[in-house]
């Protein structure tokens, strides 16, 4: 089988946006069988003041939770396949499991031998991450096949989560004028060059000459 092609997908969804995003990139990338796994906890935390409690939760059966999986997938199952791009998955089974979601999704996923596993992410931290969990997190752990991590391309800002700059964009000009010959515009070349080095199968001299050494970028 070729390394670039997803027999057998498994993606875990859990009905939010990130879950969305995750169950449309496995869509896309899926050219077998993908499997759709909603995961029911017995017990959810929350927070009172002494810390995380555990408690019992009012949900429905299992059998309710299978119905509404269902719908869910053949509704955006549907939306796919009226996309100009149509998916190249030949089967779609949806499973709905109880436990830890993290555990059952990986544990489905080795019980299918599966290529690669989807999940979503808020990429929560600090506070909020202790209060709901990183489920992507511990299946990136636990998991006996590749992971894909799927977010929101631009995260809400919050105090507890490091700010990451834009690209620079002279950076992103040189980059695109050389060819990706230069990395870095003239502001940044001193402050990023010496840390970056290129690896290129050609002789030295395919390298521009403002690059020190075989390949190492300056």
């Amino acid at each position: 089988m070729s390394d670039s092609k997803h027999r057998t997908v498994v993606v875990g969804i859990d009905y939010s946006e990130t879950g969305l995003l995750a169950l449309r990139r496995a869509l896309a990338i899926a050219e077998g069988t993908l499997h759709v796994v909603h995961v029911v906890e017995p017990f959810t935390a929350m927070a009172v003041p002494a810390g995380p409690v555990l408690v019992a939760p009012a949900q429905p059966s299992l059998d309710h939770a299978a119905s509404i999986l269902r719908q869910y997938v053949e509704q955006h199952i549907a939306a796919a396949w009226d996309a100009p791009e149509r998916p190249r998955v030949s089967v779609v089974v949806s499973h709905v499991a109880q436990g830890v979601p993290a555990e059952m999704i990986v544990q489905i996923a080795s019980d299918l031998d599966a290529d690669l596993i989807v999940v979503g992410t808020h990429g929560r931290r600090g506070v909020k991450r202790f209060m709901l969990g990183s489920i992507a997190e511990r299946v990136v752990r636990l998991a006996t096949c590749p992971v894909l991590v799927e977010r929101p391309k631009s995260a809400p800002a919050a105090t507890d989560i490091p700010m990451i700059e834009p690209p620079c964009p002279r950076c992103v000009e040189a980059r695109f004028a050389s060819q990706g010959r230069e990395l870095w515009c003239d502001q940044h070349r001193e402050r990023h060059g010496r840390r970056h080095t290129y690896h290129n199968p050609d002789p030295p001299s395919a390298f521009p000459s403002n690059h020190g050494g075989l390949g190492s970028v300056t």
